[in-house]
């Protein structure tokens, strides 16, 4: 009968020891998935910072005419009713519109200021910044 007790107690500490190697990996998945989605966003807002200082940029150069800017930008731009955008796939490499995971949107707002906007192509807001062109055409 002592035989058969301390079989018993030794699966019972086997039993405890795995649950707690569950948890504890439980717990760092969680973590690594946290910090997956903490990078992705992080780069994210890098690359949208990019995409609005060469929108800004291409603007400025533009004289602010805002087809030309987003022209400037990539050929695969589309204009429509004053405003231009252009559109990223998931890597940020400029695309057509049917694959875009991105958006970058060129809002004329006056005749030499435009709001630029780059964010999901779901509608969520990375960065916004207003601009002034030159005015010089170049």
């Amino acid at each position: 009968m002592n035989g058969h007790s301390r079989s018993t107690l030794f699966l019972m500490e086997q039993l405890v020891v795995i649950l707690v190697f569950a948890i504890c990996s439980a717990v760092c998945v969680t973590i690594f998935v946290e910090s997956y989605q903490m990078e992705r966003h992080s780069l994210d807002m890098n690359y949208a910072l990019l995409a609005a200082g060469s929108g800004a940029e291409c603007y400025k150069a533009s004289g602010g005419d805002t087809r030309k800017a987003a022209e400037r930008l990539s050929d695969f731009s589309v204009f429509s009713g004053g405003a231009a955008a252009v559109y990223y796939d998931e890597d940020w490499n400029p695309c057509g519109e049917a694959g875009a995971f991105y958006v970058l949107r060129i809002t004329p707002e006056s005749s030499l200021r435009a709001e630029i906007t780059v964010g999901k192509a779901d509608g969520e807001e990375f960065v916004t910044l207003t601009v002034a062109a030159r005015g010089d055409g170049g």
